[in-house]
């Protein structure tokens, strides 16, 4: 993708991320996510690209919202074909809790491929395995955790209770949870906001090996 539309959209998560960073720690979840989407629609329309929501919240209900089959950017209003066409995945305010709260990793998150190239995923629940480069191609998410705890260790040349899982704290996870710790490794539980946590996963010395649950 063109390096400088990989800018400007950089400059929309920052326009999110300054705006929702206002409400930190003052107990509203929903001014915070409201300044978040607010800030990151008007950043959106200044990038000369024609943008299609297909990750998003939903079908248009309430405002104010990035909903799913949203029309954004400046290349919509442009003449002519020759402005780019793109799949955007976007949550404002991830992590809207910690926001209010005070606590850390919220973040504003957009992903950018190619028109057509994104999963027009539904509003449901799905199955996560993150991990970073050195056990890229060593998992396999159809496999139970405890297999994907061993390769994961063989990857990365050390034992399995060496490895740090992060996964939300869910009654969903009770069995997970169990399992994981049963076969050793460490688990770091987090109340809310999976995408920071994930991304962690990716970078060395993080002290994240893995995120995993649903």
């Amino acid at each position: 993708m063109d390096r400088t539309l990989v800018l400007e959209y950089t400059r929309v998560t920052e326009a999110a991320a300054i705006s929702a960073s206002a409400q930190i720690g003052r107990g509203d979840g929903m001014s915070a996510d409201a300044a978040a989407v607010k800030a990151m629609r008007a950043a959106f329309e200044r990038v000369p690209a024609r943008g299609t929501i297909v990750i998003g919240e939903g079908e248009r209900d309430e405002a104010p919202m990035l909903y799913i089959g949203e029309k954004i950017g400046a290349g919509w209003s442009m003449e002519g074909d020759g402005t780019p066409r793109v799949d955007i995945a976007v949550d404002p305010l991830e992590g809207t809790n910690l926001c209010a709260t005070g606590q850390p990793d919220s973040i504003a998150v957009i992903a950018i491929a190619d028109d057509g190239k994104f999963l027009n995923a539904p509003d449901t629940y799905m199955n996560k395995l993150v991990v970073g480069p050195e056990a890229r191609g060593a998992i396999d998410i159809r496999k139970p955790p405890t297999w994907n705890l061993s390769a994961i260790a063989e990857a990365k040349r050390c034992r399995v209770d060496d490895l740090t899982v992060v996964i939300l704290e869910r009654d969903r996870h009770q069995a997970l949870i169990s399992e994981v710790r049963q076969a050793g490794a460490r688990i770091r539980l987090i109340s809310d906001g999976d995408v920071a946590p994930a991304v962690a996963a990716s970078q060395p010395d993080s002290g994240v090996d893995v995120l995993m649950g649903t």
